[in-house]
């Protein structure tokens, strides 16, 4: 996830945060923390950690939301959306 010449950034903030970290070897610090999951009311933990994440290996974007929330809390699903747009300076 460079800064350049390395897709869209928008599909490398996608796939940034469905990796969890650990999953990418030689950067094991890519990734969300997989630690989060099954912490009760964590919500903003995970917010907070989508945020890191994108500021730190796609800084092409900027995260205009992100929620975190449960779609089926009873059976474990939880859901992180993130909005994002490309940062101006990135415009082509």
């Amino acid at each position: 996830m460079r800064a350049h010449r390395n897709g869209r950034p928008e599909v490398c903030a996608s796939n940034l945060l469905r990796i969890m970290r650990g999953e990418v070897p030689y950067e094991r610090v890519k990734g969300r923390d997989g630690a989060l999951v099954d912490k009760p009311n964590a919500t903003d933990d995970v917010i907070a950690d989508a945020e890191w994440l994108l500021e730190t290996f796609e800084p092409r974007v900027q995260a205009d939301s992100i929620e975190a929330s449960p779609t089926d809390a009873l059976n474990g699903d939880f859901m992180t959306a993130a909005t994002i747009s490309k940062k101006e300076d990135e415009e082509e």
